[in-house]
């Protein structure tokens, strides 16, 4: 009985409201999923699901000529009487017969080179009918997952256990939007969300955009991840091979073109299929291509198909995009996953201008409890009906996010992962009430155990309390640490308070205190884990270090969009230390250098005196046309490559134990990415300082720059460090410059090298120049490969560096470990 009621509601959620439904077949019956269905002469469209049904949504009663288009089948057409009553209407499609036209015989003409120049020479006229306009959008996403294992590396897989069945296979992820969008090229975005659903979650906000997948073939790239050529860019037969299979004639007797798309060399951001082409106009019928994940710079993706079909207004005489499909397959550590995401374009609007005003920073919202929609407004909106599977997705996993929400369950599972074990004193310690939003965490004894030559074998642990407020995206944080020098037999303390009070603006506010062995250079270049192993096995003291009791205060919050303030105010007294031990694996009979950075070799005079100051650092960062989201839970900021960032700031140092150590410090840095179209990306690093009153500071204070004696990279190092440069060897109180600038080819020369590009790596060439005062300028010039590694894991980068200082001074090899933060 019970499953007769869910077959009942399942009809009903899928079949009611519908203007004019049907099932689009083969002429074997078989479902056509995804065909193209749209009223003639009109933006009113929708596209079939993966079961061959379809509804369109016809708001005015009237006479309609309906069309069925499908890649490879003819176009069929149907007239239907419409008057506001639900109509039933179904079509059968007959496979196209595509002729070859006699040029095509000739083997010395090959007309899919004609058409595809004659496509790109009319890219300019065809892209202008359509380089404004407004549009109703809509979006569905799907990912499934099959034969998902139980553990990956040793670790249990079991939070998808209850959305998945007995052989762990089902939908992971299933999510829909339905938004009004205005688009002005090349790449002007205004979208609002009418409607959003997320299967199985009630705050319901889908992150999918209409920005993000806006894919157009007239461009000469497409975004996906890397540049990917388009197949009729401007300098597409430099990638490309084209073949003729033939034309036939469409329902606006129009003879359309379909060529086969061969990528020159695999290796390369490319696609493969069919892209159809209209004779006469040279304007985009269809596409139907594949390109793999390798070649966009994603190697867990298997491949990635991109559809997209176009329908022709005779009254405007405009083709204008009405569909588009991704279907993907990825897969990493056993866990394959495969999803589609549909998108369907209707009730286009040609303008011939917009209102100056009409695009600002705000580029989508999201209008009142657009989340919080019910099932009878989705069923007279939403444009591709449910499957079955879909439909029995939404229903029980509202039912599981009833359960998972009350107490009674929250606290079965609570009750399951706080329970502990012996292990956990040394492994660290979780407790959740997560009915009520709060954890308590303990770091255990072993965690974040490292060695230096000052505390020797450090032992660390730390608890924590966090209260969430999910629904604001806010929390508050108190959290204590303890770590413990086994050489240094001496115990240190902090303890912090955090709290952010929203999710607009992020302002937030820390509160920290207590006693800490702290670097030099407060960038901290020598990660515990590197120096750990530089020590033990090659006896390097290169983390050097002092000791810190503090008191310190730190606000930030952004005062109007892409301006972000943040406030410092720090009070503590700095000790100089000494080295403890001198243990190591390998070369016992080595000593290591001192621990004062300015005389490694003096073992007796410290690096500073003992003293205390007040620290204030107000620094400014300007984010130049940012970009942002507007949803009920806050505001989400996304970059703008096209501009800078530029980051202002001023520092000042009062009631110190002596006036010398008082002083005030002026910096700024530009940061800049630029994208070179299909040859790369280039990053840019400038920051320069200058000191006041300077003079006779604590070497705590100068301004330390990033070396990197371990020749050990992680992946946000390369453009805010030198390679080869002696951690303190230039070390400043006056005034700096300093320049980074790397491009990283995304392929673009290495794909094109024989044999190499089997290694689907990344050339990336480097420059990075400082310059003080009575100093020559310090200079780097790098190259070097990335995206290295085995199979789909690319996790390294291999670089040489060639240094230069009036003169050659030194070279070397970085290995990079792009799972280093991880570690940390």
């Amino acid at each position: 009985m019970k499953k007769a009621i869910l077959i009942l509601i399942l009809f009903f959620s899928i079949s009611s409201f519908a203007q004019v439904k049907g099932t689009v077949t083969d002429s074997k019956g078989k479902p056509i999923a995804f065909a193209n269905i749209y009223v003639k002469d009109t933006y009113i469209s929708t596209t079939s699901n993966e079961q061959g049904k379809y509804e369109l949504n016809i708001k005015i009663p009237g006479t309609y000529v309906i069309l069925y288009k499908y890649l490879g089948y003819k176009t069929e057409k149907k007239v239907v009487e419409f008057d506001k009553v639900a109509v039933s209407l179904d079509a059968t499609l007959q496979e196209e017969e595509i002729q070859l036209q006699d040029v095509a015989i000739s083997n010395k003409v090959n007309p899919a080179i004609e058409i595809i120049k004659n496509a790109i020479a009319s890219k300019k006229v065809n892209t202008k009918k359509t380089d404004k306009y407004n549009a109703d959008f809509y979006s569905r996403g799907i990912f499934r997952v099959k034969n998902l294992p139980k553990t990956i590396l040793g670790q249990k897989l079991d939070f998808f256990d209850e959305m998945i069945d007995s052989t762990r296979s089902g939908i992971l992820y299933l999510s829909e939007t339905v938004s009004k969008i205005t688009f002005q090229k090349p790449d002007k975005m205004k979208e609002t969300i009418i409607a959003s659903k997320v299967s199985g979650r009630d705050n319901g906000f889908s992150f999918n955009n209409a920005a993000d997948v806006n894919y157009d073939f007239y461009e000469n790239y497409l975004d996906f991840n890397t540049k990917v050529v388009s197949p009729i860019a401007d300098n597409a037969f430099n990638y490309y091979k084209y073949k003729f299979d033939g034309s036939f004639v469409d329902e606006n007797n129009k003879i359309i073109d379909k060529i086969k798309v061969i990528a020159k060399r695999d290796s390369e951001p490319v696609m493969e299929g069919y892209i159809y082409i209209v004779d006469d106009s040279w304007a985009i019928y269809a596409v139907d291509l594949t390109i793999k994940g390798s070649q966009m710079g994603n190697p867990a993706i298997n491949k990635l198909v991109i559809q997209q079909s176009f329908s022709y207004n005779n009254t405007n005489k405009i083709w204008a995009k009405n569909t588009q499909t991704f279907d993907f397959e990825a897969g990493i550590f056993g866990i394959n996953i495969s999803g589609r995401f549909t998108y369907v374009y209707s009730n286009f609007d040609f303008p011939e201008k917009l209102e100056k005003k009409t695009f600002t920073n705000e580029v989508l919202k999201f209008e009142a409890n657009a989340n919080k929609k019910e099932d009878t407004f989705w069923n007279t909106i939403r444009p591709v009906p449910l499957t079955i599977e879909e439909s029995t997705d939404y229903l029980k996993k509202d039912v599981l996010q009833t359960k998972k929400k009350s107490k009674t369950y929250l606290d079965s599972i609570d009750t399951k992962r706080n329970k502990f074990r012996v292990f956990d004193v040394i492994s660290g310690y979780n407790y959740s009430n997560s009915y009520k939003k709060w954890n308590i965490n303990y770091d255990g004894l072993l965690s974040n155990t490292s060695f230096n030559t000052v505390q020797g074998w450090k032992f660390h642990s730390g608890i924590s309390y966090t209260k969430r407020e999910e629904e604001k995206r806010t929390f508050t944080r108190i959290s204590s640490n303890i770590e413990f020098g086994l050489a240094e037999k001496k115990l240190r303390a902090t303890g912090s308070y955090v709290h952010k009070f929203n999710s607009v603006n992020n302002a937030t506010l820390s509160i920290n205190a207590g006693s800490s062995v702290a670097q030099f250079n407060s960038n901290n270049p020598i990660s515990n884990t590197i120096n750990t192993f530089s020590s033990l096995l090659f006896k390097n003291n290169f983390m050097k270090l002092y000791e810190k009791n503090f008191v310190s205060a730190n606000f930030g919050r952004e005062l109007v969009n892409g301006l972000n303030m943040n406030f410092n105010l720090d009070y503590s007294e700095r000790k100089p230390l000494w080295n403890t031990t001198d243990q190591s694996i390998t070369k016992t009979d080595d000593v290591y250098s001192s621990n004062n950075p300015i005389l490694p070799d003096d073992f007796s005079t410290p690096a500073f005196e003992k003293h205390n100051l007040m620290k204030a650092n107000v620094v400014a960062v300007i984010k130049f046309g940012q970009h942002y989201w507007t949803r009920p839970d806050g505001k989400f900021n996304i970059g703008n490559d096209s501009y800078p960032t530029v980051s202002l700031g001023y520092e000042k140092t009062f009631s110190a134990t002596d006036k010398k150590y008082e002083y005030s410090l002026l910096k700024f840095r530009i940061q800049q990415l630029a994208a070179l179209g299909n040859k790369g990306n280039t990053k840019i690093n400038i920051s320069g300082g200058q000191f006041i009153n300077g003079e006779n500071i604590a070497f705590v204070d100068y301004k330390h720059f990033n070396g990197n004696q371990t020749h050990i990279g992680s992946a946000d190092s390369y453009t805010n460090q030198f390679n080869n440069l002696p951690y303190y060897s230039a070390s400043t109180n006056t005034k700096y410059f300093e320049t980074h600038i790397e491009h990283n080819d995304q392929g673009f020369i290495m794909n094109k090298i024989p044999l190499l590009n089997k290694l689907q790596s990344q050339l990336v060439l480097g420059f990075h120049n400082l310059a003080i005062p009575d100093r020559k300028p310090y200079q780097e010039y790098t190259i070097g490969l990335d995206n290295l590694g085995f199979g789909k894991a690319k996790l390294f980068r291999l670089d040489y560096v060639r240094s230069y200082q009036n003169g050659y001074q030194g070279d070397a090899i970085i290995f990079g470990l792009k799972f280093l933060n991880v570690l940390e």
